[in-house]
């Protein structure tokens, strides 16, 4: 059962999305889990559509557990997707997947977040 859908948990959702730094991605799970909502990944999915068109929240960094983007019902939002985060740096490889081992955001408590585990900025 997913937990109701309010501006506060939207909320927490846009600011952990606000933290992926350019260059990184997270899964909808990962959000989540740092949001306070950990098992309600969907919810994650529905914050990042409700945005309003030219939100400055950074939605196309966020992908799914298999590092790839996940289909839309709106034709041609994946491309876009996936072109947006080419343009910051993310390699795709032939399947479409990303690899996150490599390119997936690993926030450290008290760190500088701007990087990851393995040194993309």
């Amino acid at each position: 059962m997913a937990p109701p859908r309010t501006h506060g948990s939207y909320a927490r959702i846009h600011a952990v999305v606000r933290r992926i730094p350019r260059g990184l991605v997270a899964t909808y799970g990962q959000v989540a889990a740092l949001a306070g909502l950990a098992g309600h990944a969907r919810q994650v999915g529905y914050a990042l559509h409700a945005l309003a068109e030219g939100s400055p929240v950074p939605w196309q960094r966020v992908v799914n557990a298999r590092g790839e983007v996940s289909p839309r019902r709106m034709p041609g939002w994946d491309g876009l997707q996936r072109a947006l985060l080419e343009r910051e740096g993310i390699v795709f490889d032939a399947r479409g997947r990303i690899d996150l081992d490599r390119q997936r955001w690993r926030p450290r408590a008290g760190a500088g977040e701007r990087r990851s585990t393995h040194g993309f900025a």
